[in-house]
């Protein structure tokens, strides 16, 4: 799977000092679950759309 999309994100969240743990709990999902999804392991495209919403970035897949 694209880990593109997981680096994106992380680099968003470590500019905006923001944890993992911290925007798992805004999505209201589980902290090894949103990383499955950074890492490619899972899809999650209804996560996936959240986190592009929230955090106003597009996915690159």
């Amino acid at each position: 799977m694209d880990k593109a999309f997981g680096k994106k994100v992380k680099m968003w969240l470590f500019v905006n000092d923001m944890k993992q743990g911290e925007l798992a709990k805004i999505l209201n999902i589980s902290g090894p679950y949103l990383s499955d999804i950074l890492l490619g392991k899972r899809k999650g495209e209804d996560v996936r759309r959240k986190i592009e919403k929230i955090l106003e970035i597009e996915d690159a897949s």
